[in-house]
């Protein structure tokens, strides 16, 4: 659902040890707690901050005042990808196709999360990467993503594979360990449908984005 008086309806993958709380409607807006009252809380104070990190998407969006302000929609099981700190289950929802109107909001939100990305590099002068260690990194590459002139793959979205191919670039040439086995890594790899694609990819980009921005203050 929307912003404003209504409730955004999130979905919320619970692990053993951890969980996660993820926006349907607006990839990239994701965080994790302990449990599901914390990640909902923690979904809640992030929201003014994934506002601004989309603004370029020009999208209507306005964050709520609190938890308060969700409504889950969908209650999945975790994995063992959860709990180390990635959202791995997929919601009932992203089986639903793009459309054309969803595929040029998807982009516009990609790209967003891309620039916010970029930007948190430059500040930090590039150096996040060589902190960090290659096993988060493996997560954004081509491990279970499509990749072009397969079947069942994104070939359906060629536009947004294009964005998305950019966006992994961007990504990838700040970690270039992880760059250089990312696209033998995926040859075989599972496929993932668009929506899920769409919403794993803006949520890793942010998600450093913003861990590359608290740790440059």
């Amino acid at each position: 659902m929307a912003h404003g008086s209504r409730r955004f309806e999130v979905h919320v993958q619970i692990g053993a040890k951890r969980t996660f709380a993820a926006a349907l409607d607006w990839p990239g807006w994701t965080r994790s707690g302990r449990d599901e009252a914390a990640a909902l809380q923690a979904l809640a104070d992030y929201g003014a901050r994934y506002g601004r990190a989309i603004a370029s998407a020009q999208l209507e969006f306005r964050a709520p005042q609190g938890s308060a302000g969700f409504s889950v929609v969908e209650r999945l099981k975790g994995t063992t990808t959860t709990d180390f700190g990635a959202p791995d289950a997929s919601p009932a929802s992203d089986q639903d196709p793009l459309g054309a109107a969803g595929l040029v909001r998807a982009q516009a939100l990609l790209k967003a999360c891309w620039r916010a990305f970029d930007s948190a590099t430059r500040v930090s002068g590039g150096t996040h990467a060589r902190d960090r260690s290659p096993p988060r990194w493996a997560g954004f590459r081509y491990d279970r993503a499509p990749h072009p002139g397969g079947r069942g793959r994104l070939s359906r979205a060629p536009g947004l594979f294009g964005q998305t191919r950019r966006t992994r670039r961007t990504a990838i040439g700040t970690a270039p360990p992880a760059g250089r086995g990312a696209r033998r890594a995926g040859r075989g790899g599972l496929r993932w449908r668009p929506r899920y694609f769409v919403r794993r990819v803006a949520w890793h980009l942010l998600d450093h984005a913003w861990e590359i921005e608290d740790r440059s203050h």
